[in-house]
């Protein structure tokens, strides 16, 4: 009998979770939205992707198109954080903007639009939760190595192409197949699953227009520009992965469970802010172009944030003693000021 386990949407039980108190009028401008960040920043990535794929055209078949390509692939990795804003309608003031180009972010990434919606909706409800299950970290806090070379791998470019079948194109396969996996059965409402199965078949007749469009010009650029470049998205894991990972679980408060870093600008555009990760799962709905200053507002209430080595020089040694005691996790340290947290899941 396939169970099903309802999510009401984003931060559903934000009730439970300890949250840094903040002045409602901070609050209420810090999450003013504006069409004018958004479309700046949609047209300086896609400018720049652009860019890169002409060289990348320009270059095909001589050794430059390698170092091109990858930060192609880097540039094309940051439509995860388009994907991210646009979900949460943070991105633009306007709502059909938002919806736009979250479906053009989400064809990127392979996050198929249904799915992933419905699994964030339960990220930012039961963030690093074992029960319910938080898909969108089941590759960082859920994800134990049983060596440190299993985790250093995933970082190889292309490594992911070995792999196919713990891709998301083999669960958006299986899912335009008709075939109903854990995160559906778990994260989609019933009356949504059909949904699914066709935004997932739209994206593998997508797939199937590209393979024919390099068969038809004779040359595999068509595959690495739109088919594959998340592969070699290496940069973009690197960010990602200092999300949660070596976090405590099934703790209701994100600075126990999420990890903000310090990045430079180029980084932080690609990335689109989100390394401010504390203090967007503390206040979602504010837009990622102002979490540096909702960082300012609350920084004597959150740990310090690490640069990416800082990040690196604690994730490393965790991950060492989760191949030994998979119960292991980081201890935070917390400002003096900061409030302690009192409830845990």
């Amino acid at each position: 009998m396939e169970t099903q386990k309802p999510q009401i949407g984003i931060n559903n039980t934000a009730g439970d979770w300890f949250k840094i108190k903040i002045d409602r009028k901070v609050l209420k401008e810090l999450s003013r939205r504006s069409d004018y960040e958004g479309w700046k920043h949609i047209i300086i990535y896609f400018g720049g992707l652009l860019g890169l794929g002409l060289l990348c055209y320009s270059f095909w078949g001589t050794w430059w198109f390698v170092p091109i390509y990858l930060a192609y692939c880097t540039l094309w990795g940051g439509a995860d954080a388009i994907w991210h804003e646009c979900g949460h309608r943070t991105a633009f003031k306007t709502r059909g903007l938002n919806d736009f180009f979250y479906q053009i972010a989400s064809f990127m990434n392979n996050f198929e639009s249904v799915r992933f919606h419905w699994s964030h909706s339960l990220h930012h409800s039961y963030t690093a939760s074992v029960d319910p299950h938080d898909f969108e970290v089941e590759g960082s806090i859920f994800w134990k190595p049983k060596t440190l070379l299993e985790f250093l791998v995933i970082f190889v470019p292309g490594f992911g192409l070995l792999n196919l079948h713990k891709s998301l194109h083999y669960e958006i396969l299986q899912h335009a197949l008709g075939v109903k996996t854990r995160v559906m059965r778990e994260c989609i409402p019933a009356d949504k699953q059909a949904d699914c199965i066709r935004n997932s078949r739209i994206y593998v007749g997508l797939w199937v227009g590209i393979i024919l469009l390099a068969m038809a010009f004779g040359s595999l650029l068509p595959i690495f520009l739109f088919l594959i470049p998340k592969f070699f998205a290496t940069l973009n894991i690197v960010w990602g992965i200092t999300q949660h990972v070596g976090l405590k679980e099934d703790v209701k408060d994100h600075r126990l469970s999420t990890r903000s870093v310090r990045l430079n600008p180029i980084f932080s555009f690609i990335y689109w802010k989100m390394e401010y990760h504390i203090e967007h799962h503390m206040f979602p709905m504010v837009p990622s172009h102002k979490l540096s200053q909702l960082h300012e507002v609350i920084k004597d209430q959150l740990p310090k944030p690490n640069s990416l080595y800082g990040a690196y020089k604690e994730i490393i040694p965790a991950i060492m003693k989760q191949t030994k005691d998979p119960d292991y996790h980081i201890q935070v340290q917390l400002p003096d000021a900061a409030r302690p947290i009192s409830n845990s899941a």
